[in-house]
């Protein structure tokens, strides 16, 4: 089953945010029998105390997390560390709960992935507002940079791939990347090589 399918009937337009409950959804729209996934059901089904369609919400914010950690061949627990805490602060979720959405979306983007990357970052983009939109923006880079970490090119690649699924302009793109911009390792590398080293 595909991580799509599932978010289609369970994603609604966005409504405003609750500032106490994280962010709140309309009416879902009804679902297509065949509309399901593997992969947020899960998710769902463990965040039963979260309302389905937050809940599937959050996973496809994870989901999408998960590929910039992915063009990454050297990930390690910081990155998995940052995806936890981006997660629980966008969810309003405790930790534990964060963790599972993290690794459960990191399971199914090793099982699906790039096969459906696209299709749920478009899936995202059409019920997320705006200002969630940009949130991942910045997330995107967050994830990719813990302490001190440089972007590395897969990454800074798959970051404008996933910016321009988004709806963003390159110009956005690079106004976030300003304040990221000592972390690209094309920078670094040729600040190293101005100074002697």
């Amino acid at each position: 089953m595909s991580f799509l399918r599932f978010l289609l009937p369970t994603l609604a337009p966005r409504q405003g945010p609750s500032p106490q409950q994280g962010p709140e959804l309309g009416p879902r729209p009804p679902a297509a029998p065949d509309e399901d996934t593997e992969t947020v059901r899960r998710i769902v089904a463990r965040l039963d105390s979260l309302p389905p369609d937050r809940a599937a919400h959050l996973a496809g914010f994870a989901y999408i997390l998960v590929r910039v950690i992915n063009a990454d061949p050297e990930a390690d627990a910081a990155e998995t560390q940052e995806l936890e805490d981006l997660v629980a602060d966008f969810g309003g979720i405790p930790e534990s709960m964060a963790l599972l959405v993290a690794e459960i979306a990191r399971s199914q983007s090793r099982l699906v992935g790039g096969t459906e990357d696209f299709l749920v970052t478009r899936r995202f983009r059409e019920v997320s507002s705006p200002e969630e939109r940009e949130r991942l923006l910045h997330c995107l880079f967050a994830v990719a940079t813990p302490g001190d970490r440089e972007i590395s090119a897969t990454q800074d690649r798959e970051i404008h791939e996933i910016a321009s699924e988004l709806g963003f302009t390159l110009e956005e793109v690079n106004e976030v990347l300003r304040g990221y911009a000592d972390r690209l390792s094309s920078v670094r590398y040729a600040k190293r090589a101005g100074e002697g080293g």
